[in-house]
């Protein structure tokens, strides 16, 4: 009776060891489907912003909100709602293009733009613009700029004096890009390609330029050199017909000699000073150093 007992009670808990196996799967199934959920939901509801960023809450039943920015740290939202993060830091790009001139002639410009989002009106940025503003607002804007002012210039101005007409330019393109929620820093020419025949014709014009205003200067020089000449000769002439008429006929040579030695003597080199006693009473002088 007992063996019997004993079947039965093994019977008895190998059926539910068998209903509990194949109920296992289904709870198993089960629980790994919530872990999906849960880990899913968890990506849409909780946001981590990093330092140097801002979020932007968009809502499913309210839309964009613009009036409150998202600061760093971490913040949860409704599952259903998105939250857009934004580098809100200077950055920088560095686009190239190429221009045509007024005369048609193809130019490569390589430019870079420093730039960031205004935080407090990044919601308005987003609502208006979107996350791809540079390419939608920032780089067209100033390439529009720079290829209607570099239309009008031709090649050789470009090259000497065109730098200072782009910038202000782009200063003007600057303030059409910060009505647009935007803060340009600055917008620096790094690099004007012109074709290198254009460029080296330029260079030769510019340089013989040069030497035609250097020859210029000279011959204006040598010309207020002879001015100057001239002047100080009839000033010398004027004078000796001053002391000539004060002084008795032939004593000129005389009076000079007097200068003369009396200027030698009060310089610093050793000599020996004769003052003659010919007919025109000359000094003679001779120099001691060796």
């Amino acid at each position: 009776m007992e063996k019997g007992k004993r079947g039965d009670n093994l019977k008895f808990y190998k059926k539910i060891i068998t209903k509990l196996k194949a109920g296992a799967i289904p709870l198993l199934i089960f629980f790994l489907m919530v872990l999906i959920i849960i880990s899913y939901l968890s990506k849409r509801t909780f946001y981590s912003i990093m330092p140097g960023e801002g979020g932007v809450h968009w809502s499913r039943f309210h839309g964009t909100e613009i009036d409150y920015v998202y600061p760093e740290g971490l913040h949860t939202i409704y599952p259903w709602d998105k939250m857009y993060i934004y580098n809100v830091r200077i950055q920088e790009i560095a686009p190239e293009f190429d221009v045509l001139t007024n005369t048609g002639l193809r130019i490569h410009l390589l430019i870079s733009i420093r730039y960031a989002p205004k935080y407090k009106l990044l919601g308005v940025l987003h609502q208006k613009v979107g996350p791809d503003y540079v390419n939608t607002v920032i780089i067209p804007e100033i390439e529009a700029v720079l290829r209607e002012i570099i239309g009008t210039m031709g090649a050789e101005e470009i090259y000497t004096t065109g730098r200072a007409v782009i910038i202000e330019a782009i200063n003007q393109a600057i303030e059409q890009v910060a009505q647009r929620y935007i803060n340009v820093d600055d917008v620096l020419i790094k690099r004007i390609d012109l074709p290198n025949t254009v460029a080296k014709a330029i260079q030769y014009k510019i340089e013989q330029k040069h030497l035609v205003e250097a020859h210029k200067f000279i011959v204006e020089r040598e010309k207020k050199e002879a001015d100057r000449k001239r002047i100080e000769g009839e000033g010398i002439r004027d004078q000796l017909k001053i002391i000539a008429s004060a002084l008795p006929e032939g004593e000129i040579l005389k009076w000079k000699g007097i200068q003369a030695t009396e200027s030698i003597s009060k310089s610093d080199n050793a000599k020996v000073v004769i003052v003659g006693n010919g007919p025109e009473g000359l000094p003679i002088i001779l120099n001691t150093d060796k």
